[in-house]
């Protein structure tokens, strides 16, 4: 539980300062016109990105106390 918790971190981490790179790898195939992602695409990953880094620090802390 302790390896998914942290992997959760370092993936959110991830996705919250580089979520141009999460679409490049992604979502970028999908498209031939998009040559970037869009705002909303941005700013939903960041939440996404929150969300995991969230869960991941929760998997370590019931890890931890119990």
């Amino acid at each position: 539980m302790g390896f998914i918790s942290l992997l959760l971190i370092i993936l959110g981490l991830f996705m919250f300062i580089r979520p141009s790179i999460v679409w490049k790898i992604a979502e970028s195939w999908k498209s031939y016109d998009a040559s970037e992602p869009s705002g909303l695409y941005v700013a939903s990953t960041r939440i996404g990105g929150v969300l995991f880094i969230l869960a991941g620090i929760g998997g370590v802390l019931v890890n931890w106390i119990l």
